[in-house]
């Protein structure tokens, strides 16, 4: 299992559209996540251990950025073949489980990580309400456990700066993670 740092931010870049199925039976695009001051895009999965140990630090930010008119949705890109844990089957298990307050969708063809330039799990994409990349960094100081509980929310802050201003923090640590789980072609 490879870990990897994601890029620095491409200020600015705007959010492809997408239109995947959610664990719920609905299907989501950029419209149906927003919300008026930015959307929270965020490759997960459900083996990988570096999202496992910030899961409920995720599920605790996204509901409180929601009061800041910040959307979210998960998407899982991995190829579940050789990691049946990221089966869809298992993700609407997972996504009951934790009762995850955002969509958690499926990339089956992988198309949308490539279209992103996702590099690993968690990758998050913070846009403002312009739908423009404002913050691509880590959740916090967390790896593969959870950093103690009164550490920097990197992600929050950034996010609610983002609601708040538009912008994004120039200074950002790089997200680590498991990487995109890519399908053998």
């Amino acid at each position: 299992m490879a870990s990897l740092e994601t890029p620095i931010c491409d200020f600015g870049w705007k959010a492809i559209d997408f239109d995947l199925p959610g664990v719920n039976g609905e299907r989501y695009n950029l419209a149906s996540a927003r919300r008026e001051n930015g959307l929270l895009v965020m490759f997960i999965c459900n083996h990988c251990p570096y999202v496992k140990a910030i899961r409920e630090r995720i599920i605790r930010d996204v509901k409180e950025l929601a009061a800041y008119g910040i959307g979210a949705i998960a998407i899982m890109s991995n190829d579940p073949m050789d990691y049946p844990e990221d089966s869809f089957d298992n993700m609407v298990k997972i996504a009951k489980e934790f009762d995850y307050p955002f969509p958690y969708v499926w990339d089956e063809t992988q198309q949308i990580a490539k279209a992103y330039g996702a590099v690993c799990t968690p990758d998050f994409f913070g846009f403002n309400g312009q739908l423009e990349l404002q913050y691509r960094g880590r959740l916090d100081a967390s790896r593969k456990e959870a950093a103690p509980v009164d550490v920097r929310r990197d992600l929050f802050e950034a996010m609610v700066q983002v609601a708040r201003t538009g912008q994004g923090p120039k200074d950002q640590i790089p997200s680590i993670g498991c990487s995109i789980k890519w399908r053998a072609d």
